[in-house]
């Protein structure tokens, strides 16, 4: 079972019921790692649903107290302290992972988590994108050393460079 965001327990129960309402949907990111691999503490929970209910779900989220900051490429949903607590990615690339999502219980609510192959990818495209700060790169790198260590296989879908930091070198 993954473990608390920022201790916001509660806001991620009523966002999942919420984004549950109105269709397909599933967690990505660290959160989805930590269903996966050795758990760590993430920031927010990460999220892709159908691209087309993101407008009414920001309006129900919005409505339900929750601050709403749309970006670029993704959407940040405030929580009731005001920090992050969720965010919806807009890159249309994540759109196939709804499909082959699975259930899971995340911090003793069940929801719907991508499955470990999308969740890899997820992490190495977050990786491999050059304008994420130095930090968050390493957390990706974090987030696929525990993915790979849990699941050998999935060495193989890694960079050269990151398969060296996995075998110690």
């Amino acid at each position: 079972m993954a473990t608390a965001i920022n201790g916001h327990e509660a806001d991620f129960a009523r966002i999942v019921g919420i984004v549950d309402s109105f269709g397909p949907w599933c967690l990505i990111g660290g959160l989805a790692v930590n269903c996966y691999a050795e758990q760590v503490h993430t920031r927010d929970a990460d999220i892709v649903a159908m691209t087309s209910n993101l407008t009414p779900i920001c309006e129900r989220l919005r409505s339900e107290g929750f601050r709403i900051e749309e970006r670029r490429n993704c959407i940040d949903i405030g929580g009731s302290d005001g920090d992050v607590v969720a965010q919806f990615t807009k890159y249309p690339q994540y759109q196939s992972f709804i499909g082959r999502s699975g259930e899971q219980t995340v911090m003793g609510v069940r929801c719907r988590v991508a499955c470990l192959e999308d969740v890899a990818q997820g992490k190495l495209w977050a990786y491999a994108h050059t304008t994420r700060t130095g930090a968050k790169r390493k957390k990706d790198e974090l987030d696929l050393i525990r993915l790979v260590t849990a699941y050998p296989r999935l060495k193989a879908m890694c960079p050269a460079e990151l398969r060296g930091l996995i075998d110690g070198g």
